[in-house]
């Protein structure tokens, strides 16, 4: 018996614009991140076309330009980038004023973005769907969540002692249960929509089967690689070094290529929606700074799957989880934002440093159900440096309570079920 999807309400819904202005969307992500899904939930009354099917790419290619708002007309394209002449028709049908609305997605970003920057520039608007957050795994399509506690973190305005003094600082009953719920389920499965309505071994199955997908389409798409065996080798190595600095010179040594070639397969993983590179803090507080990117992966359970590590979560994959579901959430309702960690050769380190608008915040990741006083040392050290510029610390761990830790200082230990 076939299973039902089980839809849910995704934030970028939001920020999508409606289907009464003069607009031509954009939606690009990973594979099966819910695309279209989305579009179609979005703009029901759109024509849709996919172009991963070979007939719909041959009919869309025998379509004359002029022909293009009669035949077509506003229209949802999937897989826009496997037909580059749909970006032209659609241009001269949009820039004539012949149709006012399209929707173009594509899980291809280095082919989707190069055609729109070429034949759409300054009339298409970019958004990237990412796997599902903790806070969207909360809610059904037409049950709009509340909005996440790092959403109120980084829009106002205010110190974190103020914000945080409106939350409660326990979460009890059904919230609590649904709050921890989400968290565990991105962090042993991720947040591949399609895992929701699966059981345990069809989980393992589709994992495995969405790797060999990426191998055969996506890199495809990004490289004609005669051999895969140097990128599966890099790219093992990189999942297992997930919440580190990266060394470019160390992973091409131990997976036996050139720096070049590894810092071209990285690329291919993080243009494909597969990791995350947080880049330094470059602002000379202190003493020299360490200027090596960090690496993480982005979705947990493609990660889980690709290291085989099922078991509870070290302090590594704890960050890595911490990081992208903050960068999930920066990236589709907060771009503006910005996401650094900063570290020092004198030792001073934090794991994550968030540049708002409104001021600085520090945050530390403990995989541990209780905060201790050292915890606390290279917070404190950040915001005395940066004194008016500073706005809180977050120490983010595995227990059950929001709590004040320095008055002073104003840095908080947040659950992270609860901040996200």
């Amino acid at each position: 018996m076939k299973k039902n999807k089980i839809l849910k309400y995704r934030w970028l819904s939001s920020r999508l614009p409606d289907l009464d202005t003069r607009r031509i969307v954009v939606i690009t992500g990973a594979r099966q991140t819910g695309k279209t899904t989305l579009s179609r939930l979005k703009y029901p009354g759109l024509n849709y076309i996919n172009l991963d099917s070979i007939e719909d790419r041959q009919a869309v290619a025998a379509i004359r330009t002029a022909s293009w708002a009669g035949t077509v007309g506003k229209a949802i394209i999937d897989e826009a980038q496997k037909e580059p002449a749909v970006f032209d028709k659609v241009k001269w049908a949009f820039d004539q004023e012949q149709i006012d609305f399209s929707v173009l997605t594509g899980s291809s970003r280095i082919l989707l973005m190069s055609q729109v920057k070429e034949t759409m520039a300054g009339r298409a608007f970019l958004f990237n769907l990412w796997p599902l957050m903790a806070s969207e795994i909360r809610s059904g399509w037409d049950s709009k969540p509340e909005f996440p506690l790092i959403h109120d973190i980084i829009q106002e305005s205010a110190n974190l002692g103020q914000i945080l003094a409106k939350n409660p600082a326990v979460l009890l009953g059904q919230k609590a249960e649904d709050a921890r719920s989400a968290i565990d389920h991105i962090s042993k499965w991720g947040g591949m929509p399609e895992l929701l309505y699966l059981d345990i071994n069809e989980r393992h199955e589709w994992l495995r089967s969405y790797q060999q997908t990426f191998l055969e389409r996506d890199l495809a798409d990004l490289a004609r690689l005669r051999d895969l065996a140097p990128f599966l080798t890099l790219q093992h190595l990189a999942m297992l070094r997930s919440g580190s600095l990266l060394s470019f010179s160390e992973l091409a040594r131990d997976a036996g290529i050139s720096v070049n070639t590894a810092r071209r397969f990285l690329e291919y993983l993080r243009i494909s929606y597969q990791t995350i590179m947080l880049m330094p803090w470059y602002r000379n507080l202190t003493s020299r700074v360490v200027k090596t990117p960090k690496l993480y992966w982005v979705d947990m359970g493609i990660l889980r799957q690709g290291t085989g590590r099922w078991g509870a979560m070290d302090g590594g994959m704890f960050e890595t989880l911490v990081i992208s579901e903050i960068y999930k959430w920066i990236n589709t309702m907060s771009p503006d934002t910005r996401l650094y960690f900063y570290r020092t050769r004198s030792g001073l380190e934090v794991d994550l440093i968030i540049e708002t608008g409104a001021g600085i915040i520090g945050v530390e990741i403990k995989n541990r159900p209780r905060v201790v006083t050292k915890d606390l040392s290279n917070l404190k050290k950040l915001a005395a440096v940066l004194e008016r510029e500073w706005k809180g610390g977050i120490v983010v761990y595995s227990g059950n309570e929001i709590k004040e830790l320095s008055e002073e200082w104003s840095i908080w230990s947040i659950p992270l079920y609860m901040l996200v």
